[in-house]
């Protein structure tokens, strides 16, 4: 397939990275390939980038906790196709990734003219997902996908100030990092706490955690 597609790579393991760059170079010949190796650089790349037609997305980079990453992106960036390509092929984390609204799942064990096959017929506005997937639409539901669930209604400044919390900034300093009042970054945190059906910045940032470790590839 010949292109002009802008593409996103977002990985954290240069290997894995490497290997999906030649890959998808097989698969469209002329891409426009850019690269991302955590959640804060993919989101300064996509401001930068105005017409990016497809983001490869690996759940497990820094600055995420299982699916944040996504719902974050999918809250930023409505209209992006982003497919999730991760090692994580239990049938609970493809449901998540379905349920939040990405355009695919690809398993990172995928072979070489598998992952040709799925990209080819992404690009060609079909999504690609495992065969199975509506079997498990009515699988019972976990507390962490209840959890996000609830992270999916924050609002993407909410979401920011969130993943600040779980890095351990002080409001002042989330304030200052969003150019906002220490005011704002307190009604932000209210609300978050609210969504999440926390008390506190502490039982926030555990439920994250356990987020993280239920989801984790």
């Amino acid at each position: 397939m010949d292109s002009s597609y802008t593409i996103v790579i977002a990985d954290d393991h240069p290997l894995f990275r490497n290997a999906l760059f030649q890959s998808v170079h097989m698969a469209i010949s002329g891409a426009n390939l850019l690269e991302a190796d955590s959640l804060d650089s993919l989101l300064v790349l996509l401001e930068k980038e105005s017409d990016v037609d497809l983001l490869l997305l690996d759940l497990k980079m820094p600055g995420a906790n299982g699916m944040s990453g996504l719902i974050q992106l999918r809250q930023q960036y409505p209209d992006l196709p982003i497919v999730v390509v991760s090692a994580s092929e239990e049938a609970a984390i493809v449901k998540q990734v379905h349920r939040h609204g990405a355009f695919g799942f690809i398993p990172k064990s995928s072979d070489m003219r598998a992952l040709i096959s799925a990209l080819n017929q992404i690009l060609e506005g079909e999504p690609f997902y495992p065969d199975d997937i509506d079997d498990w639409e009515d699988a019972p539901q976990s507390e962490a996908e209840a959890l996000e669930e609830k992270i999916a209604t924050l609002t993407p400044q909410q979401n920011k100030v969130l993943r600040m919390l779980n890095d351990g900034l002080l409001n002042k300093q989330i304030a200052y990092e969003l150019n906002v009042s220490e005011a704002t970054i307190k009604a932000h945190m209210t609300a978050i706490f609210r969504k999440l059906g926390v008390k506190n910045r502490t039982q926030a940032v555990i439920l994250l955690q356990q987020m993280s470790l239920d989801s984790s590839s």
